[in-house]
């Protein structure tokens, strides 16, 4: 039963703290696309990729002890900050997870802006169309965030990145 829930414990074990709830979706997502063992369903929502499964579990691990979440006012909205706590990483002992790279993938996409992770998680949900389609739903879905031709090559360059990460 909570082997999906000591996958995602397993995501801030590799990475750390994560800062921000959009970021942490679009992580779960990233990784859910390069084959990671995460099986929450996805919808696009105002932000991109979103699962309501991701926010119930992330939820009930701040219930049960396991993982530590810390609100802070930005003025005018806030934002989280979530890590692992030590009862946290002491029942993810008890699950024999493999996930070769999760670590440097977790790590790597950790370092990014949730802006940007929006963007890459954005492209990866419609990656079965052509590019030029993808930029163009990018570009109209996502009109707010003003995301440029060159953003849109960084984050396919960023996808290959990952993928390249797995196979090494």
């Amino acid at each position: 039963m909570l082997i999906d829930h000591a996958k995602l414990m397993k995501v801030f074990a590799t990475a750390g703290e994560v800062i921000g709830r959009k970021k942490l979706q679009k992580m779960v997502y990233i990784a859910k696309k390069l084959n990671y063992p995460f099986y929450e369903k996805y919808n696009f929502h105002f932000y991109g990729p979103y699962s309501e499964e991701v926010t119930l579990r992330v939820e009930e691990l701040c219930n049960l002890g396991f993982l530590h979440e810390l609100k802070e006012n930005k003025g005018g909205y806030s934002q989280y900050r979530y890590s692992l706590t030590e009862t946290g990483a002491e029942f993810l002992q008890h699950y024999d997870l493999e996930m070769p790279h999760l670590g440097e993938c977790m790590t790597a996409m950790n370092e990014q802006s949730s802006r940007f992770l929006e963007l890459v998680s954005t492209v990866l949900y419609f990656e079965n169309l052509p590019k030029e389609e993808v930029q163009e739903k990018v570009f109209t879905l996502k009109s707010k965030q003003r995301y440029t031709e060159q953003e849109v090559d960084e984050a396919y360059e960023y996808i290959e990145k990952l993928r390249a990460q797995l196979v090494s």
